[in-house]
């Protein structure tokens, strides 16, 4: 392939690298990343409630890695609570969990950060073998495609096996029981999602550019040169 077309695919995924990077960020401080709804079921066993009276016993949650809202809701009115995960849930949830989630979410923004640094210097400097060239640039698409998909596997059985939205509706309440009747992940959650495919279409760029995918072939030791990944 010219370099001129190299170039532009470098740039391209270097550009798409630092849009995961703040997208990741942005993703990590909003409460966006689930969305349920909580019925009171105390108090609607206490008033028989069906049908149409069910709503008024219907509350709804939302909440991110740091803190969100639930809106409590017994017959009596709404009543918004904001919380905090650190230090105030930190016990009645998987802490080692949620803890992984956040340090795997700060890890896929350092390596955006250094996989687009390293495809821009690929674009406009004189890479070189190891983790400067091509094996360096797969190694960085890889990393940052595994962080998000553990992100996504952790976080989804936090919430659907450990009932996550459950416990932060029970939580501190004594005389009310909350039930979920419906949640659903968020804008935040598929940020990642769409992050990890990026990093992966990243790694595509990198074979469309003509280097080959690494250990895909053994190489010749007596052919190898200190110049072997030069690309320009």
């Amino acid at each position: 392939m010219p370099a001129p077309q190299k170039k532009l695919l470098f740039c391209l995924a270097g550009v798409l690298s630092l849009a995961c990077a703040l997208g990741t960020a942005v993703a990590t401080g909003t409460q966006l990343w689930v969305r349920g709804t909580i019925l009171c079921s105390t108090g609607a066993l206490l008033v028989n409630a069906s049908g149409p009276e069910l709503r008024q016993f219907l509350g709804h949650i939302h909440y991110g890695l740091f803190s969100g809202q639930r809106l409590r809701q017994c017959g009596l009115g709404a009543r918004p609570l904001h919380f905090s995960f650190f230090p105030d849930l930190l016990k009645i949830i998987p802490a080692s969990i949620h803890v992984s989630v956040i340090l795997f979410c700060t890890i896929l923004i350092i390596f955006a950060l250094v996989a687009a640094g390293f495809f821009m210097f690929n674009a406009f400097g004189s890479p070189y073998e190891t983790l400067h060239g091509p094996v360096g640039l797969y190694l960085w698409s890889f990393i940052g495609c595994s962080c998000g998909c553990l992100i996504m596997i952790l976080f989804s059985s936090e919430v659907k096996i450990h009932h996550l939205s459950e416990k932060i509706a029970n939580f501190k309440e004594g005389s009310f029981t909350f039930k979920t009747q419906g949640e659903h992940f968020a804008d935040c959650f598929w940020t990642i999602l769409v992050c990890s495919l990026v990093h992966f279409l990243n790694a595509l760029l990198i074979r469309f550019a003509g280097f080959e995918f690494p250990f895909s072939k053994a190489k010749d030791s007596g052919t190898i040169t200190g110049a072997v990944d030069l690309m320009y």
